[in-house]
């Protein structure tokens, strides 16, 4: 007889897209430190090519067109990184608190609130967490 699979959520097949794919690799290299060695390098290289080009505009346009291309596709990149793992941690975070024994499960969406409901939930656990620290410094005293 076969035996019985419990019922367990099926956890979906991690599968990324191509840019999924290529934002997390480049985030990634981009944060190691070749890379600012090799950033580092160009502007060198650069910065010691000024005199054979007599320091011209030209010149100077290289560098500022290099550094603008490369700032504005690194927004979009790490913007992208940054939604993802956001969303992962939110998905974690989820996952405890509703098989958490005891843990109120109204904050597991708390993603979705607006910015002001937010605000005022944080304003609360702020107002709760001064409260406790209070009660632990008094607590602490009488020992």
């Amino acid at each position: 007889m076969p035996a019985r699979r419990k019922n367990k959520p099926k956890v979906p097949t991690p599968r990324r897209d191509w840019f999924s794919r290529f934002a997390q690799t480049f985030a990634r290299l981009a944060g190691k430190p070749f890379a600012f060695l090799a950033a580092s390098a160009i502007v060198v290289v650069w910065a010691a090519s000024g005199p054979l080009f007599g320091f011209s505009e030209t010149w100077q346009i290289v560098i500022n067109t290099l550094t603008t291309i490369v700032t504005f596709l690194m927004v979009f990149v790490i913007q992208s990184t940054q939604n993802r793992d956001t969303l992962a941690i939110q998905v974690k975070l989820a996952e405890l608190i509703l098989h958490m024994r005891g843990a109120p499960s109204r904050l597991a969406d708390a993603e979705d609130m607006s910015e002001e409901q937010l605000e005022r939930v944080h304003a609360k656990y702020q107002k709760r967490a001064q409260q406790w620290t209070a009660s632990k410094r008094r607590k602490s005293r009488r020992r």
